[in-house]
């Protein structure tokens, strides 16, 4: 990373397209000298200046507004020129060339970004918040990569090193000295301090929870025999009319998915084919992926109409994908049935009453579909957790239990100090203070070129 560091990068910050706005981004410690070439001399710095844009041979390609923010202070730690142009991707093209002939190099996808990191600008959590703050799908989502954009997840967990690291002092201490052993084991306030490191992660391990549901969202796999009303749940999630309903049964054959909100939560709805034997090679092939959809998702919602009441072709369904699956019974059609709106346990099985047509009960699915996934609405202090997180988060509470166990148990201090070092390099793994080098390319290579 230090040899790609010496380079000059650049790159189209701006969507790909035709726009009114485009932005080129250069940073490196090139960039002065670049921009005396492309623009006759640079604004002073951190002010918008009128510029005209001039290829290699000094030509004119645009006239734009170009900021210059030397470096430390810069998005990078880097000298970095922004130069804001007319959106076309013809005229951001001509631009970008003109940069890369001035001695720049194309950015990784990224790499603006992973300089930032690199630089002390901002710790892992914080730029990964950068992306998921342009992923965000909801209000809430972007609240919550917003909070972790600030900071408020990395504090957290640096309270949790620091109190780590404090503990880790007085135990490792008396490993100097083996007379104070078992003084140390038996400390109540040892134990106390424990419990309360142990408590806030548990906290920390929720909001994050929370975070990674709203970034990685819920995928629900809709089944059920033809003409149950697989493709009227389907629309009246999404709020529109997306899937074609007739009373011919076999009317849906493919897979049609939709991406709905639910209260912040992003939930991918699948509707599929209906299962039923059948000899149309077209409707067999939709009724096989409707099953292999089923078997990846997350939730399964399997509907039978309440008018009809379950048949054996129902319950076939249910054994097929209950189980250790979650599945959700729907009885819909209850405008026909005259049952009411409803949603109960029954059995360690979930059921909900509603009516896709009228849509009476609507409310109840949707509030199981949150509760089924562990998602909590309105809580505004959640952070934009994804699994690498949860993983150490995870990882971190085993070592901490561990280091209880051996407390309480006075079986050596030696082993305590062990776990304690293992939850904090667990930790120290999420704001990038120990992380392979391969595990910050993979980071970095989700995110956008020019950011």
């Amino acid at each position: 990373m230090a040899d790609q560091q010496a380079d000059t990068i650049a790159a189209i910050a701006t969507p790909a397209g035709r726009g009114g706005i485009g932005v080129v981004r250069i940073s490196g410690p090139d960039t002065q000298e670049i921009g005396r070439q492309l623009l006759g001399s640079l604004p002073p710095p951190r002010r918008a200046m009128l510029r005209n844009f001039r290829s290699v041979d000094g030509a004119v390609i645009d006239n734009g507004i170009a900021v210059l923010f030397p470096g430390p202070n810069s998005f990078t730690g880097e000298d970095v020129l922004e130069l804001q142009g007319h959106g076309g991707p013809v005229v951001m093209d001509l631009l970008l060339q003109a940069a890369l002939q001035l001695g720049a190099r194309p950015a990784r996808p990224g790499e603006f970004t992973e300089r930032a990191f690199i630089n002390d600008k901002i710790d892992l959590l914080q730029a990964e918040a950068v992306a998921d703050l342009i992923d965000a799908v909801s209000v809430e989502a972007v609240r919550s990569a917003q909070r972790s954009l600030q900071g408020e997840f990395s504090r957290h967990i640096k309270v949790l090193v620091e109190r780590i690291a404090s503990l880790r002092v007085a135990v490792e201490g008396a490993l100097d000295f083996p007379e104070e052993d078992i003084e140390i084991l038996a400390n109540v306030e040892a134990a106390k301090r424990l419990e309360d490191i142990c408590s806030e992660l548990d906290a920390v391990f929720a909001s994050a929870s929370q975070g990674s549901l709203m970034r990685e969202g819920l995928s629900l796999v809709i089944i059920g025999r033809p003409n149950v009303g697989k493709s009227s749940l389907l629309n009246r999630l999404a709020g529109r009319d997306s899937a074609i309903v007739t009373d011919v049964p076999g009317t849906t054959r493919d897979l049609l998915r939709e991406r709905v909100n639910i209260d912040g939560l992003p939930v991918t709805i699948t509707d599929t084919a209906g299962l039923r034997p059948s000899t149309d090679r077209v409707e067999m092939e939709g009724i096989n992926r409707a099953r292999e959809a089923a078997a990846q998702a997350d939730r399964v919602i399997l509907v039978v109409d309440d008018n009809e009441g379950l048949g054996p072709a129902d319950h076939a369904l249910r054994q097929e994908f209950g189980g250790d699956r979650s599945l959700l019974l729907v009885h819909n059609k209850i405008d026909l049935s005259g049952a009411p709106a409803d949603r109960r346990q029954e059995n360690g099985e979930t059921r909900v009453w509603l009516s896709a047509l009228e849509g009476s009960g609507m409310d109840l699915l949707r509030e199981e579909i949150k509760h089924s996934a562990g998602y909590l609405s309105g809580n505004e202090g959640n952070f934009m957790g994804r699994r690498r997180h949860l993983d150490a988060l995870g990882r971190a509470q085993q070592a901490l239990a561990t280091a209880n166990e051996q407390l309480v148990s006075a079986a050596g201090i030696e082993l305590v100090a062990t776990e304690l070092a293992k939850a904090q390099r667990c930790l120290g793994e999420i704001t990038g203070e120990f992380t392979a080098e391969d595990l910050l390319g993979r980071i970095f290579a989700e995110f956008c070129i020019g950011k």
